[in-house]
């Protein structure tokens, strides 16, 4: 039998490990729009990457260079998430928007080893949990908090700027926290596009 656990994983886990959400109020409001395939521009609230039905570690040396630019919506590869989506100003006003990457769920402590590369208009940054040290890991920025991947505030977006986003994500296998004991671990997280940041 499934216990309350099962349904909670397949509750947090139904859109898959990585969404997109944009809020519905700021879009009415601001003419912020998201979508995933720059020639149809299907505007959406939510955009899902595809996922993976198992992620084996691997090293940042296995991603192709071209990742950013290789193409749009999801185009994952072998033993990572890929996906490249937009974001338009399509109001009447120059504005700031926040992109808060959040850590909804983490199983059997997945994110200790658990890299992200974003890339917004072909600026990479990669982001990583502490080590065990409370250090950074090499050449990664760390976690804002254990709530947060990062929050970042996106300011003089002007009407028709548009924004391209391509976020990676793989179980980094250089990482001495990439041990045994994550086998089997999952993490799921959101990046909401609002107004402003609200500290939860």
């Amino acid at each position: 039998s499934r216990g309350l656990g099962d349904v909670y994983k397949r509750q947090v886990y139904g859109q898959g490990p990585f969404t997109i959400s944009l809020d519905q109020n700021f879009a009415k409001k601001s003419g912020i729009v998201i979508y995933d395939n720059s020639t149809v521009k299907e505007f959406r609230r939510i955009l899902e990457a595809g996922k993976l039905e198992f992620m084996d570690n691997i090293s940042i040396r296995w991603i192709p260079d071209n990742i950013d630019t290789e193409a749009e919506g999801a185009h994952n590869g072998n033993n990572y998430i890929a996906y490249t989506f937009f974001i338009e100003n399509n109001g009447n006003e120059n504005l700031t928007y926040w992109a808060e990457l959040v850590i909804d769920d983490v199983i059997r402590d997945a994110d200790e080893a658990v890299r992200i590369m974003v890339f917004r208009n072909g600026e990479k940054k990669i982001y990583a949990k502490r080590n065990s040290n409370g250090e950074p890991e090499p050449d990664t920025i760390p976690f804002y908090s254990d709530q947060y991947v990062y929050i970042e505030p996106r300011e003089n977006f002007y009407p028709n700027d548009v924004d391209r986003y391509t976020i990676v994500i793989w179980v980094e296998g250089d990482d001495p926290d990439c041990i045994n004991d994550i086998i089997g671990g999952e993490m799921k997280m959101h990046l909401e596009i609002n107004e402003e940041h609200v500290q939860k």
